[in-house]
């Protein structure tokens, strides 16, 4: 088999398309963004990365908090809306019907099925083009119709996914294994 260098990438599959949600100027702002990663399990920390001219930043800044919601495919044409126009020149605060808990500053989406409510423990500055803010999860709110046995189940949440390269959103699939118990098997 014979593999082809396409260049430097940070490709990975998937990668989750999220809608991140702040408190600008004492109102709503939400954003779609796929650079959006666990950095770790306990204390649940979260990281996102955007670039460093959008408005979103700074209601990060100015409140330490943010929201990550997770939009299902019926969400589709609102989750690009919403990374499509900043909110330095659109009002996005009505475009989704938005709900606060522990924190008091970070908007959450009611349609999305899954919202994680952050706090901000840092903000790295990596680069000339991008802000990385870690958030600790605070709270996880999940529609009860997306739960099997208590825990978010995937096809019931249906999140989108974003295809970078060919800048396209998609569905998850099929299970193909048990984690943890397939790999036993191999030999």
């Amino acid at each position: 088999m014979t593999k082809k260098k396409i260049g430097p990438s940070s490709i990975l599959f998937p990668m989750p398309s999220t809608i991140i949600g702040a408190n600008v100027k004492g109102k709503p702002n939400f954003l779609t963004v796929a650079y959006c990663g666990i950095v770790e399990a306990k204390p649940p920390l979260i990281m996102i990365s955007l670039g460093k001219s959008h408005f979103t930043n700074d209601g990060i800044r100015e409140n330490e908090t943010f929201s990550v919601n997770i939009p299902s495919t019926d969400m589709v044409e609102a989750t690009d809306y919403v990374g499509i126009y900043s909110g330095k020149d659109t009002d996005k605060s009505d475009v989704f019907n938005v709900f606060y808990g522990e924190l008091k500053t970070a908007p959450m989406i009611q349609e999305a099925p899954l919202n994680l409510e952050c706090k901000l423990v840092k903000n790295v500055d990596l680069s000339i083009k991008h802000d990385v803010f870690i958030g600790e999860v605070v709270q996880t709110h999940v529609k009860e119709d997306c739960l099997t046995n208590g825990v978010p189940d995937i096809h019931k949440v249906d999140p989108i996914i974003y295809a970078t390269k060919i800048q396209s959103y998609v569905k998850v699939g099929d299970i193909i294994g048990k984690a943890w118990k397939i790999g036993k098997n191999y030999k």
